[in-house]
């Protein structure tokens, strides 16, 4: 699969990122706190257009895919963060950020949990990673939630975490 599919949990649908949504996510990614842990500075929504135009044009590695979703609250009608994962087969290295006023409501959560069942049924995708800042609580438990577990390993700061999928 080289294009990312929609997929859904109980209370999210998980969207194939497109240009269109850089207005809106840049009012739902406009909050400075996000990036206490990653650095940086929400970005206007032509800098969302520029990146997202980047990113749907796909890895310039053809080895590895890049898949990005808009996390959708079903029950606002709105995108309240976004969900992403590299793909490198075997290996998906998955991310997430949801805007500060969803925060709180087990979003995350829920979208790297379904993130993380989805890729059981990728063909090739055996294990899911997630880089954690050690600091950042709540991002630890996205990513227990999601079916990852520190590996004690560090890159650049964050604690690798690791997930293997099981078929069947």
């Amino acid at each position: 699969m080289r294009e990312p599919r929609a997929f859904s949990t109980d209370r999210l649908e998980l969207l194939p990122l497109r240009v269109g949504y850089a207005e809106e996510m840049a009012e739902v990614l406009a909050d400075p706190g996000l990036h206490t842990f990653i650095g940086g500075r929400p970005a206007t929504a032509d800098e969302l257009r520029a990146r997202y135009e980047r990113q749907l044009a796909g890895s310039p590695d053809p080895a590895v895919t890049w898949w990005n979703w808009v996390i959708r609250l079903r029950a606002e009608g709105r995108p309240t963060g976004t969900l992403q994962a590299t793909v490198e087969e075997p290996v998906a290295e998955i991310a997430w950020v949801v805007g500060a006023p969803w925060q709180g409501r087990g979003i995350a959560k829920e979208a790297a949990a379904g993130l993380f069942r989805h890729l059981a049924g990728v063909s090739g995708v055996r294990e899911v990673i997630a880089h954690i800042h050690p600091d950042h609580a709540a991002s630890a438990a996205v990513a227990r939630a999601a079916g990852l577990r520190p590996t004690g390993e560090c890159h650049e700061g964050e604690e690798r975490w690791r997930g293997l999928l099981s078929r069947g």
